[in-house]
């Protein structure tokens, strides 16, 4: 695949950094070459490299500069960069596909309404499509095991809301920009809230600590509020209900 110039991009970040950068937004092809560059990345077990991670569309690396210099890193890099077309490569083994309940709406949702105006949609017809997305864990961000999911379909490019919603609590599902967002706290927020979930992204004290990692994948399915109510009352675990597969490779 040929792509303009500057992409992939790599650069210096800080005394011991580097960023390889896919696109200047998010797609799902600079989504996907990210997480597999990175997966890469690991598997290379590079010494000297500290630690690794990605964002929507770039891969992250950190290393020691009394073991490796700016130069070799750039150098490595490129090397791995010529290697395949990370655009089209496979995404990294050991993903996993939750499945979680989800009301829609109601007034633990208020905003649903709203969402599927701004789709073109009926509320009925955007449950149904949001209810059957499967949307990727683009990256973890924001806040503490916090994912950005998508992409979600082209009439889901709905506009970020003018003013915050002053708050939404954890396990809020949040909508904008063909993008998804389970919260991992109480936050408020520019994104419509349209769901509501008893899921637990981040859970301290707990192994592991986040429950999802980049690449994983998730749906977000429609239940009513009584169900939802009976698993919050069970949800030692943290996984609000949710169930949970490997992906195949």
């Amino acid at each position: 695949m040929t792509r303009a110039d500057p992409f992939p991009l790599i650069r210096t970040v800080g005394l011991d950094g580097a960023l390889v950068t896919f696109a200047d937004t998010m797609t799902e092809p600079s989504n996907r070459a990210a997480l597999a560059f990175r997966g890469a990345l690991h598997e290379a077990g590079w010494e000297g490299v500290v630690e690794s991670s990605t964002s929507l569309a770039s891969a992250y690396l950190r290393f020691d500069p009394l073991r490796l210099s700016h130069a070799e890193v750039q150098a490595r890099l490129a090397a791995l960069l010529a290697e395949r077309d990370w655009y089209a490569a496979p995404l990294p083994s050991g993903r996993k596909l939750w499945r979680v309940p989800t009301v829609y709406g109601t007034d633990l949702a208020p905003q649903l309404e709203d969402a599927a105006a701004a789709a073109g949609l009926d509320v009925d017809e955007a449950v149904r499509r949001l209810g059957k997305s499967r949307v990727r864990v683009l990256t973890i961000g924001f806040a503490p095991g916090q994912p950005y999911l998508g992409p979600l379909a082209p009439e889901f490019d709905i506009p970020r809301l003018q003013q915050l919603t002053p708050m939404v609590p954890e396990g809020a599902l949040v909508c904008a920009i063909r993008q998804l967002i389970v919260f991992a706290g109480p936050t408020p927020t520019g994104w419509r809230h349209i769901g509501q979930t008893a899921f637990r992204c981040f859970r301290p004290g707990m192994e592991p600590t986040f429950a999802l990692n980049p690449g994983d994948e998730m749906v977000f399915e429609p239940i009513e509020r009584a169900e939802l109510e009976h698993i919050r009352a069970h949800n030692e675990d943290g996984t609000g209900g949710a169930t949970v597969e490997e992906i195949a490779a």
